[in-house]
């Protein structure tokens, strides 16, 4: 009995070790597995913690280059000489030999590298007046001015600008999409299988060539305004008329006004009465003669009396 006993005994005590040994194992591979996971983690988070930064830097450098950009960009645009600008100028000089004036006028403008563009002259006496309208390159166009404005003496002078820079870069930018358009649609239509596809994209690139065409010519018109400037000059003899005066407004200036307006239509008026008169002679005067003898004609009495009727004559009776 006492050596089953004892035997028993190792038996339970040996089936314990096993059990003790295996679930130290167990808890062996659960702890080595989480601390593997918490390592993992760890390293995620610490990468994803080191990229944060990079990317912010780069972020911040992408931001910092365009705000360079955009401030570069906004120097440039402040430089006079890279903007787009139309200069046209009004003025008119009194002069004494106004032919003389237009040939030297025309020569500033050929010595400035311009032309001229139109020549209208009135008159060739004391009050004769020369319009002409120069073209001459931008750069030049304030020397021009003054040249001119030195031939006599200046009555008046206006000077315009109009900045294009924006509508240029805007036309520029349009251009490049509209080509790109054209370009699309010529690959499109070499690829093009059937006569409905064919025709379809032949109608689409004829429309997007058009377009590119009045873009183009846009852009050439502006840069023709840009490139040239625009001077009309008026010369003016001794004795022409000064330029109009502003136009004023009042009762006094409305009274002279109608006052102009009513001598004028009775001129008029009288004008008319004096082309018809002779009309008026010419056919009043037999037109009255007529008229005189009519009248006449009805108060000369009548020679022959009047025709009595015959007297009635008598019913016949009838015999009994």
């Amino acid at each position: 009995m006492t050596t089953m006993g004892a035997g028993m005994d190792g038996k339970v005590v040996r089936r314990h070790g096993t059990l003790l040994a295996a679930t130290a194992l167990a808890a062996t591979l659960v702890l080595t597995g989480c601390g593997a996971g918490d390592d993992s983690g760890s390293k995620d988070s610490a990468g994803s913690a080191a990229e944060a930064p990079a990317k912010a830097g780069e972020a911040n450098r992408d931001t910092a280059a365009d705000a360079a950009g955009a401030a570069g960009a906004g120097a440039a645009d402040l430089r006079v000489d890279q903007r787009a600008i139309i200069y046209t100028g009004t003025m008119r000089v009194q002069v004494d030999d106004v032919d003389a004036a237009a040939r030297e006028t025309t020569a500033i403008a050929t010595r400035a590298g311009g032309f001229i563009g139109g020549d209208q002259r009135r008159s060739a006496d004391a009050d004769a007046v020369a319009e002409l309208q120069l073209r001459v390159p931008a750069p030049k166009f304030a020397g021009v001015v003054e040249e001119i404005a030195k031939l006599g003496r200046q009555q008046n002078r206006e000077i315009n600008t109009q900045d294009v820079t924006e509508e240029t870069i805007d036309l520029d930018a349009r251009i490049t999409s509209q080509r790109a358009r054209v370009d699309s649609a010529r690959r499109l239509l070499t690829r093009a299988t059937s006569i409905t596809d064919l025709v379809s994209l032949e109608n689409e690139l004829g429309r997007r060539e058009a377009d590119l065409a009045s873009l183009e010519a846009k852009k050439r018109r502006l840069a023709d305004l840009t490139a040239l400037s625009t001077i009309t000059v008026s010369l003016a003899g001794p004795a022409a008329k000064a330029a109009e005066e502003k136009a004023e407004t009042g009762f006094l200036v409305g009274l002279k006004g109608g006052w102009k307006a009513f001598v004028a239509s009775l001129t008029v008026l009288l004008t008319v009465l004096g082309a018809l008169l002779p009309w008026l002679v010419a056919l009043g005067v037999p037109l009255g003669v007529l008229l005189v003898v009519l009248r006449r004609r009805r108060k000369i009495p009548a020679l022959v009396g009047p025709v009595s009727a015959p007297p009635p004559v008598p019913a016949a009776r009838s015999a009994p």
